[in-house]
């Protein structure tokens, strides 16, 4: 009897506790708001949202500097445009005279009637300045003399000009020739059949050198040797190549940038952008921005007070006394004792 007791009181005990713990754990856990699945996900949008504000911000100054370099661009191409106008109108024979004396001495002749064209080139931005010579024969034409189309295959003198020449060189003009047939198919007068095709025989005698039977009047490019100092042409044309203005420049630039209403107002602007200044009036160049990191590396390249300067002199003074102490102590003779 006291065995069955003893079990059942242990039965009892252990029933107990295994309703405690379960009354324990029965009791509903507290809703936690950020699980981890929650959090993770918390943590995601934020992110999303930092990286859709960073875009929204790259987008926004993308635009403003869009918007800026726009607008740059567009006031060096007004500027370049009243550059090619004033040079066409008003300062050939000066640009002309820079780059070819004897052309520009060839165009004052009245009897030979040449226009100077000026204009853009360039497959990047700012474009670079060109320029030509063209003549105006009033539809009675010029007769250009070549050795190339006055020699024939079957005439003599190709035999003594084979000879005169060498036979190397020859050659060599020969395989030209017969390349620039290859390349564009219309190199003499016999190959011309339409106006089109007299057109690019005209624009190839242009640019072919005059060694090799053509003109050598092709486009020119314009640079700065060959502007005259003394103009606002030479700032802008400045400006366009390194981006450094001018404070003479930087003064007529509104005027400048001005659409002209009238004809009076357009004659101003090339008078303004061609007129001649004085050698004392030339301005300081400056550049138009500079970047932050380049700030601190300006130095100050302006005069010395007097103080620095008397302070200068006293150092050199008294380092010349000690070198003549320290020269006459060695050249002393020495006495035997």
């Amino acid at each position: 009897m006291s065995l069955n007791a003893t079990r059942k009181e242990h039965f009892i005990i252990r029933k107990m506790k295994r309703s405690s713990k379960a009354s324990v754990t029965g009791v509903p856990k507290s809703d936690n708001p950020r699980s981890g699945k929650d959090y993770k996900m918390h943590l995601s949008n934020i992110g999303k949202r930092k990286a859709v504000q960073q875009a929204n911000k790259d987008i926004s100054a993308q635009r403003i500097q869009r918007a800026w370099l726009s607008h740059m661009d567009k006031t060096i191409f007004q500027l370049l445009k009243h550059t090619v106008c004033a040079a066409e109108c008003c300062v050939t024979h000066e640009i002309l005279k820079k780059v070819s004396p004897l052309e520009a001495e060839l165009l004052k002749d009245p009897s030979m009637k040449c226009k100077v064209r000026f204009r853009f080139s360039g497959e990047t931005f700012p474009p670079f300045i060109v320029f030509k010579i063209f003549l105006h024969t009033e539809g009675h034409g010029n007769k250009y003399f070549s050795g190339r189309n006055l020699f024939k295959p079957s005439n003599e003198r190709v035999a003594d000009a084979c000879k005169m020449m060498g036979k190397k060189k020859f050659y060599h003009q020969v395989m030209e020739d017969e390349h620039l047939f290859q390349k564009f198919k219309i190199t003499d007068e016999i190959d011309i059949v339409t106006l089109k095709d007299y057109m690019q025989y005209s624009s190839l005698l242009d640019e072919t050198p005059a060694s090799s039977g053509g003109r050598n009047n092709y486009w020119r490019k314009l640079n700065l040797k060959n502007i005259p100092r003394t103009m606002i042409i030479y700032d802008i044309v400045d400006y366009a190549e390194s981006g450094i203005i001018s404070n003479r420049l930087q003064k007529e630039m509104k005027y400048l940038l001005q659409r002209p209403q009238t004809e009076e107002m357009h004659q101003h602007q090339l008078q303004i952008v061609s007129e001649v200044r004085c050698p004392s009036s030339f301005s300081a160049i400056k550049p138009l921005y500079r970047p932050y990191q380049q700030q601190n590396q300006i130095k100050h390249l302006g005069r010395r007070s007097k103080q620095a300067q008397m302070k200068v002199e006293k150092m050199k003074k008294a380092y010349k006394m000690a070198k003549e102490k320290t020269a006459s102590m060695g050249t002393e003779p020495q006495t035997d004792t």
